[in-house]
């Protein structure tokens, strides 16, 4: 195991392929020694090993339980943008409702980037039915500043106020 994390941490490019290479494998084995060195990596005192730790916990769904708390941690408590702009990435593909808090409140972050990730990932934990200040706080990001943060909470919009007919509920019309 700590090879492979020891060769992610070389592979000094966030999206570099080396990186996500050991990260499939981990989300592969989805055990508990996984989990363990993701949540070590997420108290690490370099950047580069949080980055790396959140990377695998946001990919660890058998775990999420133990996970958001974590993520929720460093939600409220992390200073690094890069950090921050992955916890919410983790939070979107995760996809439990139980991120909406931290979710909204790093949707006003001053960094671009971080609001990208809070655009990301509010569609993916509005819940069902959506929450209305998480709703409310995706239609605040898609008037953004930022060209892809309004862009990326707009599709989350569009997708989020088209239901599949299955979805609706019959209205009875006036004959009936």
């Amino acid at each position: 195991m700590r090879g492979l994390i020891e060769a992610a941490l070389r592979d000094t490019d966030p999206d570099g392929p080396l990186r996500w290479h050991v990260i499939c494998q981990l989300r592969q084995r989805g055990d508990l020694e996984s989990f363990i060195e993701a949540r070590r990596l997420c108290a690490a005192d370099t950047v580069a090993e949080r980055l790396l730790g959140v990377d695998i916990m946001g990919m660890l769904r058998p775990f999420v339980d133990r996970t958001l708390p974590v993520l929720r941690y460093l939600a409220a408590s992390e200073d690094d943008a890069m950090v921050l702009y992955s916890v919410l990435i983790a939070f979107g593909h995760l996809a439990d409702p139980r991120a909406l808090p931290s979710v909204i409140e790093l949707a006003g972050h001053e960094d671009a980037r971080v609001r990208y990730g809070a655009a990301y990932a509010l569609q993916h934990v509005l819940g069902e039915p959506p929450d209305r200040a998480g709703l409310d706080t995706l239609r605040k990001l898609a008037c953004d500043s930022d060209a892809d943060v309004a862009g990326w909470a707009s599709l989350g919009v569009a997708l989020r106020s088209t239901r599949q007919p299955s979805d609706r509920r019959e209205r009875p019309s006036a004959s009936s």
